[in-house]
């Protein structure tokens, strides 16, 4: 039931939260502001599963728990970056940019990395139960259609939306918070037997993941603001997608993303704090009294 039915419909909830957030100019700043979102989809398609390959190898992870480590990597960036992100007065703009491609992108992504994450730790077991294009379905039906609805809804009546959107996005977190919160409760022995050994990669999944997208932003020459954003999308992942997909074929591909969800908003909004006072508004320069005549 949880898995079924409950996760795919909070995903879908959340994924039209974000969609009434969304422009057609939201799409065409790829075009605008290309190095800045060339910059953090990079780090999210290909530097975040890579990291949490890394990550599962050096604390030796069972097969199980590092796919579903990567299968966490893999996924977009979360609606709740854009908030922190706002909230650090990073570039907002360029934040949900980043969440609405990563999730369009979610369709190759994270079915291609579930799958090379399989074959590379050679997870016995998981190899009959997942159905690539299965896969692809679950991912295009619980993110891309909601959130294209949701665009739709705003296009068609954005004072409507504009009303609604700050209670949608209230029951999106709350729903985001009840998902996590079940899963733990509902395999509550399997994510206590295995948090001693999933907790220490989460959280340096986490941290290492912004730390290291944060620099290449900066080295890319991007401003603190743009490397702000890309370092809180990095470090508040969809972690609902891993859970329902994770859900959907081996219960325990979902502990890692259950830890990492109820850590990342401590790291994550830590980082806000200090970045609030960095991206602070300059002072505006004085202009000195022009001398009587």
């Amino acid at each position: 039931m949880l898995a079924t039915i409950v996760l795919p419909v909070a995903l879908a909830v959340i994924m039209l939260s974000l969609g009434l957030s969304l422009t057609p100019a939201d799409f065409r700043r790829v075009l605008v502001q290309p190095r800045g979102v060339a910059v953090g989809i990079v780090n999210l398609a290909l530097i975040s599963p890579l990291l949490a390959f890394a990550v599962a190898e050096a604390f030796s992870l069972i097969p199980v728990l590092a796919v579903g480590l990567v299968l966490l990597g893999a996924s977009p960036g979360g609606t709740m970056a854009n908030l922190l992100t706002h909230l650090a007065r990073g570039d907002t703009a360029l934040s949900i940019t980043m969440t609405a491609i990563s999730s369009l992108a979610a369709v190759v992504t994270v079915p291609l990395f579930l799958e090379l994450s399989t074959d590379h730790f050679g997870a016995a077991g998981l190899d009959g139960d997942i159905d690539m294009l299965g896969v692809v379905a679950r991912v295009l039906l619980i993110t891309v259609v909601p959130l294209a609805l949701g665009m739709f809804l705003r296009a068609n009546d954005p004072q409507r939306v504009d009303e609604v959107q700050g209670a949608v996005r209230k029951v999106a977190l709350g729903i985001f918070l009840a998902v996590v919160v079940g899963v733990i409760v509902a395999e509550n022995d399997l994510v206590l037997d295995n948090i001693g050994a999933v907790a220490p990669a989460v959280i340096t999944l986490n941290i290492a993941a912004m730390a290291i997208s944060f620099t290449i932003a900066r080295l890319a020459r991007l401003d603190d603001r743009q490397a702000t954003a890309i370092a809180i999308e990095l470090g508040v992942h969809n972690s609902t997608l891993a859970i329902a997909v994770g859900a959907t074929i081996a219960t325990a591909l979902t502990i890692p993303a259950a830890v990492y969800a109820s850590f990342m908003f401590i790291s994550a909004g830590l980082f806000a704090r200090v970045m609030y006072k960095r991206n602070g508004p300059r002072p505006e320069p004085v202009v000195a009294d022009p001398a009587p005549a």
